[in-house]
């Protein structure tokens, strides 16, 4: 009997904001995995362990979680002025699928300091100290990103005392600027409109802003839906009702948001958009004991991720809401009390988030130059993963 060899491919095992995933430079993947297609897929899933019925994720790299079923490939970018590309593919954990319709905002905080590392910035870029400022195009969106990376003595800096609620210790700052952060052409809102009505049969009709700003994002008021906006992973995840009506509603928000033609295409785009519910700030207890009080935030929010409430906030997510906050009128900015605005601290599971970002309306459309958060990175383990050669 023939057995299919195990194959050795070098990687980096890193945590970026509050996600982790396994990051390769595309010229190290076999050659096969070096283009789209099906062979990377399933290269990928394997490194994962997906799909994986039993959704543990034991026989692979993945954390068994949205934000533990990630993968990254980087290349010295080929576009003018940029350093790197920047490719993210999200894994689902029990299917068969690989999704590259989306960037992931918290891994981000990572791509500069493995570019570093790895050779892929011009060492004239990189300071002996201080910051190397890193310019990456996200190749997922087409969008440039510009990451903040401290450096000591010629390296990459990963220990600090900056705190991130959602990990549990601290590490150096890495700040990260999402430019021209709309996704897609045209109006960053889909419809033209700040607020539609979504209409979900069976389920209801909702007030909606839908916007496509570091990801397409569906926002709903948490009260409408029966939530307060302060709820905790279990009170959602551990729902099987619940689970499936954020999913029918995403699937309809994304027809209406043009991303599909039908809703059996949601399937199919597990990553993306992403369904969030906002209310005004309140006091609750964070997942990790902390307590938040109205005082500390300006609005909270929960967002899903890949069917699951989100253990904290994915940083494109919160690139959204720092984008629909400075932007008067939208759901998010009517729960942080509305008017104008240059940064919003909402709630997530976790603790508290900071976002910038400054809006102004051109010729009746809105635009935001830039969002800019912090985060922390750093790597967890570099080497080979096994894994059998894909058939």
């Amino acid at each position: 009997m023939n057995f299919t060899p195990q194959i050795k491919v070098p990687a980096t095992y890193m945590r970026g904001g509050t996600s982790k995933g396994v990051f390769f430079k595309i010229d190290d993947l076999p050659e096969k995995a070096q283009v789209a297609g099906e062979f990377r897929d399933q290269l990928f899933l394997r490194v994962i362990g997906s799909p994986d019925p039993y959704g543990k994720h034991t026989d692979g790299m993945g954390g068994a979680t949205s934000s533990t079923s990630k993968t990254v490939l980087l290349s010295k970018s080929d576009k003018a002025d940029h350093d790197v590309n920047y490719l993210f593919g999200q894994v689902a954990i029990d299917k068969p699928f690989v999704d590259w319709s989306g960037n992931c905002g918290n891994l981000t905080a990572a791509v500069g300091s493995f570019a570093i590392s790895n050779g892929l910035v011009d060492a004239v870029r990189i300071p002996e100290n201080g910051i190397a400022v890193v310019r990456i195009w996200q190749a997922n969106i087409n969008k440039t990103i510009i990451a903040n990376v401290p450096i000591t003595n010629g390296e990459v800096q990963e220990t600090g005392n900056f705190e991130l609620d959602g990990v549990t210790f601290p590490a150096a700052e890495v700040q990260i600027e999402f430019v021209d952060p709309a996704d897609g052409e045209g109006n960053m809102f889909p419809s033209g409109n700040l607020v539609d009505q979504l209409d979900v049969p069976g389920i209801g009709s909702f007030k909606v802003t839908m916007i496509n700003a570091g990801i397409p994002t569906l926002f709903l008021n948490a009260d409408e839906l029966g939530y307060t906006g302060a709820e905790l992973q279990d009170t959602i995840n551990n729902d099987d009702a619940a689970l499936a009506k954020f999913e029918t509603i995403r699937a309809y928000g994304a027809v209406k948001m043009g991303l599909i033609a039908n809703i059996e295409d949601a399937i199919a785009r597990q990553h993306t958009p992403k369904i969030a519910f906002v209310s005004a700030p309140q006091n609750y207890v964070s997942s990790s004991g902390k307590k938040i009080t109205c005082d500390d935030i300006d609005l909270n929010v929960r967002a899903l991720s890949m069917g699951k409430l989100h253990h904290a906030m994915m940083g494109t997510a919160a690139v959204a809401i720092g984008t629909a906050a400075a932007i008067p009128g939208t759901l998010v900015n009517l729960a942080a009390g509305g008017g104008e605005r240059d940064s919003v601290t909402f709630g997530h599971p976790s603790g508290t988030l900071k976002v910038g970002a400054k809006a102004q309306n051109k010729q009746g459309q809105w635009e935001v130059d830039r969002v800019i958060m912090s985060r922390s990175a750093r790597v967890l383990m570099e080497g080979n993963v096994r894994v059998p050669l894909p058939e």
